[in-house]
């Protein structure tokens, strides 16, 4: 590996991190509330798209695909990852601190009111209806997220062929998340390195 290449990376990826904003602990916080408060429906990683890319500019696509990535291999719920990812990129570990708490604070206190108002209207077809129509929109706030970060992102054939790989292991195959992972992410950091810098 060529020595001047990886200096050229490291330079790229510090350059990166000095153009982050600044972003108080209060927003990051009341951002994450929002979030937590207003995400129903299972899209939650749509909506802190929305709330951190969209509106906010705290991050780029690329840098949020990445923490997206990263939440969906580790261990434990991925909304809390992303939280955990995006808090640690803009503030460090109070940042991370801060954003989960954000996060799984009001939605805790959101899902103990719901089951108990569900405990007494759930024999309520009316009820089956409202909880489909909140997952519809979860599904549709996730596909067009997933949309959006699709057509803004680097249209190289490796990096397709990996994609489309790991949707059919995983999506067409239901193969486990952990083996498909184990074997393309080093397989896509391998062709990463050894592609041409441009």
């Amino acid at each position: 590996m060529d020595s001047s290449v990886d200096t050229e990376r490291v330079a790229a990826a510090q350059e990166s991190t000095q153009k982050l904003p600044q972003v108080s602990l209060k927003a990051l916080f009341f951002c994450f509330i929002q979030v937590g408060l207003t995400s129903f429906g299972g899209g939650t990683q749509a909506w802190v798209y929305r709330a951190v890319v969209e509106e906010r500019q705290w991050l780029d696509e690329k840098a949020f695909l990445a923490g997206l990535t990263v939440s969906q291999i580790l261990p434990g719920a991925n909304p809390v990852n992303l939280a955990l990812y995006v808090g640690q990129r803009l503030r460090g570990g109070i940042g991370a601190l801060v954003a989960t708490l954000g996060m799984v604070v009001p939605a805790i206190c959101v899902v103990l009111a719901v089951a108990a108002i569900y405990s007494h209207i759930s024999a309520y077809p009316l009820t089956q209806f409202m909880l489909l129509g909140i997952a519809t929109v979860g599904i549709g706030a996730t596909f067009a997220a997933g949309t959006k970060a699709a057509l803004r992102i680097e249209r190289k054939p490796v990096a397709i062929a990996i994609g489309i790989a790991t949707f059919v292991a995983v999506g067409v195959f239901h193969w486990s998340m952990i083996p498909v992972v184990g074997v393309l992410a080093p397989l896509s950091i391998v062709l990463a390195l050894r592609r041409p810098h441009d």
